[in-house]
């Protein structure tokens, strides 16, 4: 497998791999070395656990600070466009560029809208669009303030299987400054998780339970009492209101002097006191707030999205880098005849692919920090059991073959192109993760984070089917003049 090799990391590396090689091969004892494979580099590092750290300043806002200070929104949005200012200079016509700028200039002029959002959202049938006529007809010209009420489609509708009607009123909810989730009930499962999610993202919320009217006295007790309970740490319970935005009509007998009754259906007013009132002192007690919230959240919105796109424009870079050290390290351990001795080629290679895929993404990495770096994840491997497995999986597809199992290089070879690959992937998922797009040099490697991440890699590539196509273009890299073997599932189960 010829391979180009401009890396002076990785030439000196397997150059002095293979002097070593020429210099040990005089001596008996190096015959005793081969059990431990071109795998044993992972075990190096157990000597690489010091790394140096240096943490850089980053704004926290979760949770939010109370009261929110306009600096503390204004930094958000310069967050925001930091990340958009990044992919404009790793990806200048990336189509998504110019909706994302637009995006930056509407956020930013947010942070001044006078007038109030207010949106209505709940299940099917519990009263929202009564409720918004009612707020409009009796109740917002009473209001100081310019405000806008607006009704989302219903949640829960199992008619929606494409579900976009669901999310459409989520976007809608989490776009208001303030939300009034109606039920016309003690909360189900899908509605509490709904809040739950409103509640995380720091949204403004008031519960209301409307149609109250259809229930006797004790029971509307009783379920007001178990809405606060459930939403207790969630929200304010003050924000847990009852109401009859429609009351059933009720009977009205009257007696006669003539001795006749007369009886008539007559419709009461809406029943919204416990629900206006402390609406409109949260509107003129914190109405400034609540325009920042919103801002806030459209803007890590926004950064969300920014990082979305970058994530996957370095992640198109980044594949095929991984994919030509697996190859790499395939071909080293395949050719070095001395496998023990193949551990500071791989080193090396595994080293330099830890500075390329840094480069991708933002993070600069000394030839020391990258070492460390390699040496960490291969500890973190071994801990995990990921190389026993991997090898013993592989090794199980091999036997099938005479002429791949008798040619132990090459289940060491894709082995190490296994394990390599993983360390690539948990280095993109583990640099996608960061909160910040460029961490500063020799930024703080959370090793916890990282074992996850390797785990969470490793489950997600342990398929059959991929380990049986990755087998066989191993194969046919390092004996690409043998016929092509059958590959057969045998031994993936322990994977």
């Amino acid at each position: 497998m010829a391979v180009k090799l401009r890396r002076p990391i990785l030439v000196g590396g397997i150059g002095l791999s293979f002097s070593l090689w020429m210099l040990q091969s005089f001596h008996h004892s190096v015959g005793q070395a081969g059990e431990f494979g071109m795998l044993g580099l992972l075990a190096l590092g157990a000597g690489f656990w010091w790394f140096q750290q240096q943490t850089g300043k980053e704004i926290d806002f979760s949770p939010l600070a109370s009261p929110l200070e306009r600096e503390t929104v204004e930094k958000a949005i310069a967050q925001a466009e930091a990340v958009v200012v990044q992919l404009e200079a790793e990806a200048a016509n990336h189509e998504a560029n110019a909706q994302l700028r637009q995006r930056i200039a509407q956020v930013t002029t947010e942070l001044d809208r006078q007038e109030q959002r207010l949106s209505v959202t709940g299940g099917k049938g519990v009263g929202k669009t009564t409720l918004v006529r009612v707020l409009e007809d009796s109740w917002k010209s009473q209001q100081p303030q310019k405000l806008t009420l607006s009704e989302t489609p219903a949640l829960f509708v199992a008619t929606d299987a494409s579900g976009n009607g669901e999310s459409i009123a989520n976007e809608l909810a989490i776009a208001s400054d303030l939300v009034l989730f109606v039920t016309a009930g003690d909360l189900t499962d899908p509605e509490f998780q709904t809040l739950q999610q409103l509640a995380s993202v720091h949204q403004r919320l008031m519960v209301v339970f409307n149609k109250q009217d259809q229930y006797l006295p004790e029971e509307r007790l009783l379920i007001l009492q178990q809405i606060k309970q459930r939403m207790q740490g969630l929200i304010k319970i003050e924000d847990v209101v009852a109401i009859a935005a429609a009351p059933n009509p009720m009977k009205v007998r009257q007696h006669q002097a003539d001795g006749l009754v007369r009886e008539w259906m007559e419709q009461p007013a809406p029943d919204l006191a416990e629900l206006t009132q402390p609406l409109s002192q949260i509107l003129n007690q914190e109405g400034q707030q609540l325009v920042w919230a919103s801002t806030f959240r459209a803007a890590m919105a926004l950064k969300a999205d920014a990082k979305t796109i970058l994530n996957g424009v370095r992640r198109d870079r980044a594949l095929p880098v991984i994919e030509q050290y697996q190859w790499i390290v395939a071909g080293t351990a395949f050719a070095n005849p001395v496998p023990a001795l193949d551990l500071l080629a791989t080193t090396a290679i595994n080293a330099q692919m830890v500075i390329d895929l840094g480069a991708i993404y933002q993070q600069k990495f000394s030839l020391q920090q990258a070492q460390t770096l390699a040496g960490t994840m291969g500890s973190l491997m071994l801990k995990l059991g990921l190389v026993e497995l991997s090898t013993q999986t592989i090794g199980g597809m091999l036997k099938s073959n005479a002429i791949t199992f008798v040619a132990g290089g090459v289940v060491q070879g894709i082995s190490g192109a296994y394990l390599t690959r993983l360390a690539g992937l948990s280095l993109i998922e583990y640099f996608q993760a960061q909160e910040a797009v460029t961490i500063p040099d020799g930024g703080l490697l959370n090793l916890n984070q990282l074992g996850d991440t390797l785990q969470k890699v490793f489950q997600a590539n342990q398929r059959v089917a991929f380990l049986q196509s990755f087998v066989k273009q191993g194969v046919a890299r390092l004996l690409p003049e043998s016929p092509q073997p059958e590959i057969t599932g045998n031994g993936a189960a322990g994977c």
